[in-house]
């Protein structure tokens, strides 16, 4: 079964979706109303849900540096969730290139896909894209938008050791 929640932070609002077997979806588009729906008690998507909704709530008001939340990685292809597990690994506070991840999911030459791969990270912040940057220093993109990187990137006091 899966559940998905709307709610508001102070960023405004998201909405989570979860599986049994984790969080399937972050849609940071910070628009939209709370959710009618309710998370069942002993549903297994919906406990992870609402802990998903804490876990953002309490990052996003700077709280909060890690997620402990399962993840459903069966969206993506196998190359994807190489990619997405590789960049779970960055700490927060950290950047890294997209060519420091390609380096780890099989060489340098792919660092191209790893940017389609990051383009279709559908657990943001969780699985923290916001992290990759051009290898010149520069932002490089973001599939929620540049502003919101931005915004994430100087919430976690990165973004002044970027290039203008």
């Amino acid at each position: 079964m899966t559940q998905s929640r709307t709610f508001k932070t102070t960023w405004g609002w998201v909405t989570v979706t979860a599986s049994n077997k984790g969080v399937t979806a972050i849609d940071l588009s910070f628009s939209g109303r709370a959710s009618e729906s309710r998370s069942a008690g002993d549903d297994p998507a919906g406990a992870i849900v609402e802990e998903a909704m804490r876990q953002l709530r309490a990052y996003l008001d700077g709280a909060r540096r890690e997620f402990s939340l399962p993840v459903d990685w069966s969206a993506g292809s196998t190359f994807q969730r190489k990619v997405w597990r590789a960049i779970t690994k960055i700490p927060y506070g950290r950047l890294r290139s997209y060519q420091w991840v390609a380096l780890r999911v099989g060489g340098k030459q792919y660092a191209r896909a790893v940017g389609m791969a990051l383009g279709a990270n559908p657990v943001p912040i969780v699985v923290p894209c916001h992290r990759i940057v051009a290898h010149d220093g520069s932002l490089g993109g973001f599939s929620c938008g540049l502003p919101l990187k931005r915004r994430l990137l100087k919430l976690e006091g990165t973004l002044d050791q970027l290039l203008s």
